[in-house]
């Protein structure tokens, strides 16, 4: 599975943000959405990635008074990023290293999409439940009088 199967199951819905807005904006605006990231564009170009933890971090430094604050004093300027390509465990794999929740589908500079690790999570069940759900019928479909082949013993 790629994360290009995540990504046309998701829809292509983008949130953005830009790097000099003011941090507040941004917020409201994840809370409006009920969404955990927004993209900081720049120029057309990726900027910077702004979460929940970004605003954790800048809420705790700054005593919750960010009214001034503006969104690259909080962004991650070097988010993780993968492509449409990349395959499911790598993208769970660089997840998990870099504790990352959510992650900039980019083609070359072309922004396609988010993925989140609830969205990989997802997408992760789902296959499992399919794999169980054809090995089930499989079983279940099992011709009569015939015993399955005894594995080789070594």
């Amino acid at each position: 599975m790629k994360v290009s199967d995540i990504l046309r199951i998701k829809g292509g819905t983008l949130f953005t943000a830009a790097p000099d807005e003011l941090l507040i904006d941004a917020l409201t605006r994840m809370a409006d959405r009920d969404i955990g990231s927004l993209v900081v564009m720049e120029h057309g170009e990726l900027a910077g990635m702004i979460t929940v933890r970004e605003l954790t971090q800048v809420l705790v430094k700054m005593g919750g008074k960010v009214s001034a604050t503006i969104v690259r004093s909080a962004m991650d300027d070097s988010p993780l990023t993968c492509t449409t390509e990349t395959d499911m465990d790598e993208v769970r794999r660089m997840m998990l290293e870099r504790h990352a929740r959510y992650m900039p589908v980019m083609n070359k500079k072309m922004l396609m999409g988010v993925i989140s690790f609830h969205d990989v999570a997802r997408a992760v069940v789902d296959s499992q439940n399919f794999e169980n759900k054809m090995l089930k019928a499989y079983i279940h479909d099992w011709p009569e009088g015939q015993a399955p082949a005894e594995s080789p013993r070594l």
